[in-house]
C-alpha cells in the first residue's frame, strides 16, 4: 500500500513551515522531521521527501547531519535551497562558496519540459536566496533552472530526484504552489485526501484536552491573535473558568487599551487592564551567555540593545503576569496560561518546536526563556500555534468577533518599545567606501528621472538573510522636492518602480547593507553631509520619546483609515529612530506599508498601486508636524533582506 504523506527534513530553513503549509493546502498530509532521521523512521510511512533549507553550508565541518541512505530509498524527493546543494553534495556534485550573496525576487529561465515546472512559463519569478552555488552537478543530473550562468534547479528525472536554489514555499514565488503540486502529485503521484478536522472544532479539543477542569489564564495583549485565543479559551471552557488579563506596559499605541477593553466586552470577555508602565520601565533582567556566564541587562529605560529590550519585556511580561496570579488569588497550580503565539512567531524565534535548527531572528516576547520553562512544565496552551495571521483572520470571523477587531493592524507584544531605535548618541560605522561606490552605480543607473542623492543612515537594521539574522546598514535616497517648503510634494514627483527596482539591488552589490528608503525633505548625501548625517541624538524608551512616536503612529494609522487602506496593507510599523540630520535633539520617523500573506516573506507597499499617492503625501506632512521630528522616510525593502521591522 503507498503512503502518501510527505515527510519534510528539516535543516533549520527560516521558510520551513511554510513547506509544510503548502503542502496541507494541496491537501496532502505532512510532518516535519529533524534532517538527520534514519530511512528506518521514513520507510512505508512516506510516499515523499521535501528537505527544507536552512542558514548552513552543506561542505563545511560543522553542516548539519544527513543520513545520505535516505535519498537510496526509491522516493521521489525535492530539496529546496540548502535541500538542493545536498542533493547534488550527497550524490557527487560540488558546491562551493558563491561570490556573492543574493536574497531577492529575481527572474529566472525554466526548462519547461521538466515534470516539476509543467505548465509554467519558460521565465519565472522566484525568491532566490544563497550564499553558496552548484558549481558541478552530480552525476545523472541536469540543469532545468538558470540565472545569470547560475544554475538555481537541477532533476535526475529517472530517480526522480529534483532541486531548486529558489524558495518555491513563499509568497514572493509567483507559482511556487504549482511547483509543489507538480513534485505532489504529477511525480510523486500523492493523493489529496487529507482534508483534516474542523481548525475550529481541533483548535477547541486541544484546549480541552490540555487544560482538563483547571482555570485558564489568557493574556491580551489587543492584537488579533491573543483575541482569537481569548474567545477560544471561553468558548472551550466557558466565561468563569477563563481570566483574561490586558497588561498595559506603556508601549502601547494612542489609546490602545480603551480600545481593546470594549472590543472585548463586547463579545463577552470581561478584560481586566492592569496599568504598570513604571514596573517595566524600571525591569531588568538575567541574560545567559553561551559560555554560561550570566549578566544583568537594564533597567529598560536606559536600555539600547533591541534583543535586550525584547528578553527585558518577555521577562518581565511574565513576572508580572505571575503577580497578578497572585492578587486574583488563582491557584498557580490550577492555572495554564494560553498564548496566540502563532507559527512565524516559533519560527523566527527558533523555537524548538516549530524547527530545532532555526537561527533566532528576532526574540519574540511571548517565546522568552521563561515561556519555554513554563512549556516544558505543561503549563502552556498555544491552540494557534499551528496558524498563520490569515488562518487567525478567517478563525476570528468564524467566532464572530468585531471586523474591526479581526482586521486591525498586527501589533507586536513588546508594543512601540521596539520600534524605537535607541543609541546613546554613537554613530555607527559605515560601509565601506567600495561599497557605498557600488550604490552609487546602482541608483545612478536605474534612476534616470532625476539625480539621486545617497546617504548611509547612523542606525542599523534587523534584517533576515539567508536563513539567519542580519544587522546591517540602511542607506536613503532623496531628491530636490517641486515644493521646498512641503517635502510631502515629493511623493507625486518620484518614479517609485524604479525606486524599488534598485532597494531589490543595493543588497547584492553591498552586502553590508540590508535596507533601503526614500527619504523626503532636502537632499542629503554622504560625500557632502557628513556632520548631518553623522549626529545621532541619544534616545531611550522614556515616555518623551514614546509619545513622540505614539504621535506619529497616530498619524499614520488614521490616514490608513481614512483611505480604506486595512484589507490592503497587511501592517505599517511605524518606527522612531535617532538620527537627527543636524537639528539638536530631533529624531525621525520610518513608515514601513508592507504587504504579505505569510507574514513570512512580503513586499513593501507601492505608493499610486496599492495606496493612494494622497495617503502617503498625508502621512509625510502629518508626521513632519509632530514636534521633535527632522526627517520621514519610507522603507523600499522587500523581506528578505530586511525584517518587517526595523
Amino acid at each position: 500500500i503507498m503512503a502518501h504523506k510527505v515527510a519534510i527534513l528539516d535543516a533549520g530553513a527560516q521558510y520551513g513551515k511554510l513547506i509544510d503549509r503548502r503542502v496541507r493546502e494541496l491537501n496532502v498530509e505532512s510532518d516535519v522531521l529533524p534532517l538527520n532521521t534514519p530511512p528506518e523512521k521514513l520507510k512505508g510511512v512516506y510516499g515523499a521527501i521535501i528537505i527544507s533549507g536552512g542558514p548552513g553550508s552543506c561542505y563545511a565541518a560543522d553542516a548539519p547531519e544527513f543520513n545520505p541512505a535516505v535519498l537510496e530509498m526509491g522516493l521521489p524527493v525535492l530539496g529546496v535551497c540548502y535541500g538542493y546543494q545536498v542533493l547534488n553534495f550527497v550524490k557527487g556534485g560540488s558546491v562551493e562558496r558563491a561570490d556573492k550573496r543574493e536574497d531577492r525576487q529575481e527572474f529566472i529561465e525554466i526548462e519547461t519540459s521538466s515534470r516539476l515546472f509543467a505548465g509554467l512559463s519558460a521565465r519565472e519569478r522566484v525568491l532566490l536566496t544563497h550564499g553558496d552555488a552548484v558549481t558541478k552537478l552530480a552525476p545523472g543530473f541536469r540543469v532545468i533552472g538558470s540565472v545569470d550562468g547560475l544554475t538555481v534547479a537541477l532533476e535526475n528525472e529517472e530517480k526522480r530526484m529534483y532541486g531548486t536554489q529558489f524558495h518555491p514555499e513563499v509568497d514572493l514565488s509567483d507559482n511556487g504552489v504549482k511547483i509543489f503540486s507538480n513534485f505532489l502529485f504529477g511525480i510523486a503521484g500523492l493523493e489529496a485526501n487529507f482534508t483534516g478536522a474542523n481548525r475550529h472544532q481541533a483548535a477547541l479539543k486541544e484546549i480541552r484536552d490540555v487544560v482538563g477542569d483547571k482555570e485558564i489564564l489568557v493574556l491580551v495583549s489587543g492584537g488579533v491573535d491573543s483575541s482569537v485565543c481569548a474567545a477560544l479559551c471561553r468558548e472551550a471552557v466557558g466565561a468563569e473558568r477563563v481570566h483574561a488579563v490586558h497588561i498595559d506596559h506603556g508601549f502601547m499605541r494612542h489609546e490602545e487599551s480603551e480600545t481593546v477593553c470594549t472590543a472585548l466586552g463586547k463579545v463577552g470577555l470581561d478584560l481586566r487592564v492592569v496599568n504598570c508602565a513604571a514596573d517595566f520601565a524600571a525591569a531588568t533582567t538575567t541574560v545567559k551567555g553561551k559560555d554560561g556566564s550570566e549578566r544583568v541587562v537594564g533597567p529598560l529605560a536606559e536600555s539600547i540593545s533591541p534583543e535586550d529590550k525584547r528578553m527585558i519585556i518577555g521577562d518581565t511580561f511574565m513576572r508580572i503576569t505571575e503577580r497578578e496570579v497572585t492578587a486574583m488569588k488563582i491557584d498557580p497550580n490550577k492555572v495554564f496560561l494560553a498564548q496566540g503565539t502563532l507559527r512565524p512567531d516559533l519560527i523566527e524565534s527558533g523555537s524548538h518546536l516549530a524547527s530545532a535548527k532555526a537561527d533566532v531572528i528576532k526574540t519574540h516576547h511571548n517565546d522568552t526563556a521563561l515561556v519555554r520553562q513554563l512549556r516544558q512544565e505543561g503549563k502552556i496552551v498555544e491552540p494557534l500555534r499551528d496558524y498563520h495571521k490569515d488562518e487567525v483572520r478567517r478563525l476570528g470571523e468564524e467566532l464572530g468577533l468585531p471586523h474591526h477587531l479581526v482586521w486591525r493592524q498586527p501589533f507586536p507584544g513588546p508594543g512601540l518599545a521596539i520600534r524605537v531605535l535607541c543609541s546613546d548618541g554613537t554613530c555607527p560605522a559605515a560601509p565601506g567606501a567600495d561599497e557605498m561606490a557600488k550604490v552609487r552605480e546602482v541608483v545612478a543607473a536605474g534612476y534616470t528621472k532625476a539625480k539621486l542623492s545617497v546617504a548611509c543612515l547612523p542606525v542599523r537594521t534587523v534584517g533576515v538573510q539567508g536563513d539567519c539574522r542580519s544587522y546591517k546598514a540602511a542607506v536613503a535616497l532623496s531628491l530636490p522636492a517641486p515644493d521646498p517648503a512641503d517635502p510631502a510634494s515629493a511623493v507625486a514627483a518620484v518614479d517609485w518602480p524604479a525606486l524599488f527596482a534598485i532597494a531589490r539591488r543595493v543588497p547584492s552589490e553591498a552586502p553590508s547593507v540590508s535596507r533601503t528608503v526614500l527619504m523626503f525633505g532636502a537632499p542629503v548625501d554622504s560625500e557632502k553631509d557628513a556632520a548631518a548625517l553623522t549626529a545621532v541624538t541619544p534616545t531611550c524608551c522614556v515616555k518623551e520619546v514614546l509619545d513622540q512616536l505614539r504621535a506619529a503612529d497616530r498619524v499614520g494609522t488614521e490616514t490608513m483609515l481614512r483611505h480604506g487602506l486595512e484589507h490592503t496593507i497587511s501592517q505599517m510599523p511605524v518606527v522612531l529612530f535617532p538620527a537627527s540630520f543636524g537639528q539638536p535633539g530631533a529624531r525621525s520617523i520610518a513608515l514601513r506599508p508592507f504587504i504579505t500573506r505569510d507574514f513570512m516573506t512580503g513586499t513593501p507597499a507601492v505608493p499610486g498601486q496599492d495606496m493612494p499617492l494622497a495617503a502617503v503625501e498625508e502621512m509625510v506632512r502629518g508626521i513632519l508636524a509632530v514636534p521633535g521630528i527632522a526627517r520621514v522616510v519610507f522603507d523600499l525593502t522587500a523581506k528578505p533582506p530586511g525584517t518587517t521591522e526595523w
